[in-house]
């Protein structure tokens, strides 16, 4: 089995500071909408691995 990796790529890094930067400027109702939006695609995604997996099994 391969180790996953848990440290970010230089890419990743930089990708994280652009964002970091963009939401400086987000007023609080915009930061809360933004929030419940990503973690809606991390549910997304954590559902398509879950389904990729199961198809593989």
């Amino acid at each position: 089995m391969r180790e996953i990796p848990i440290e970010l790529s230089l890419e990743q890094e930089f990708s994280l500071k652009t964002y970091e930067q963009q939401v400086q400027g987000l007023n609080e109702k915009q930061a809360q909408g933004l929030l419940l939006e990503v973690l809606r695609q991390l549910m997304i995604k954590e559902n398509v691995i879950k389904h990729l997996i199961a198809q593989i099994e």
